[in-house]
């Protein structure tokens, strides 16, 4: 006895959900395959009949746009940010932000891999403000309790974290040996020059 297969309809979204579905099923293909991923890969991907597609997006190349704006869009980086305790210990905040900023900072890194781009997409250097404006603002107030200990302000120390977490994790800058998250915090906050011996010897 031949066995029916009955197909299951899809829960009815809106437009802006099917859309945002939609790019949260395409964004690991391209990671794995590039520009080159086709559209019936990501229908499959998304469990949708790929004329689906193109009822909310005009064509490939639309949908592949918007895709990585997601991709490097710092809101949810901003948000994990700012859920980081200000009743840490400085060292201890600036390591788990450093954590998220690697965590960043290596899909992104990735990702321009996969589509073979030398800098984030839409990023032109002429961003205003820049795209990380958002998260150098929440590290400066993650900061700013204890700014009477530090040498720099605030806003001077995000920028540092954000240039040596960049070199520290990109790994053509870096000769494939990448820094970690401690790393790059023990830099920031000691640099490389040993602390001076102590003794208990109270002889003079």
């Amino acid at each position: 006895m031949a066995t029916e297969t009955r197909r299951v309809r899809a829960t009815p979204m809106s437009p802006e959900q099917r859309r945002a579905a939609i790019i949260d099923a395409t964004l690991p293909l391209v990671r794995q395959h590039g520009f080159d991923v086709s559209t019936r890969q990501i229908a499959e991907a998304a469990g949708i009949a790929e004329g689906t597609i193109f009822r909310v997006f005009d064509d490939k190349d639309s949908l592949l746009k918007q895709v990585l704006e997601a991709a490097i869009d710092p809101g949810d980086t901003e948000r994990r940010l700012r859920a980081i305790g200000t009743d840490l210990p400085l060292e201890h905040r600036l390591l788990v932000a450093a954590e998220i900023l690697h965590e960043r900072l290596t899909s992104v890194f990735q990702l321009m891999v996969a589509i073979g781009f030398s800098r984030p997409p839409g990023d032109d250097g002429r961003q205003e403000p820049p795209r990380h404006a958002g998260i150098m603002a929440v590290i400066a107030a993650l900061v700013e309790p204890d700014r009477r200990r530090l040498r720099v302000p605030p806003v001077e120390v995000a920028r540092r974290l954000r240039i040596l977490a960049f070199a520290g994790f990109h790994p053509l800058i870096n000769d494939h040996e990448p820094m970690t998250p401690a790393e790059v915090v023990d830099l920031l906050l000691h640099g490389v020059v040993a602390a001076p011996a102590t003794t208990n010897d109270p002889s003079p």
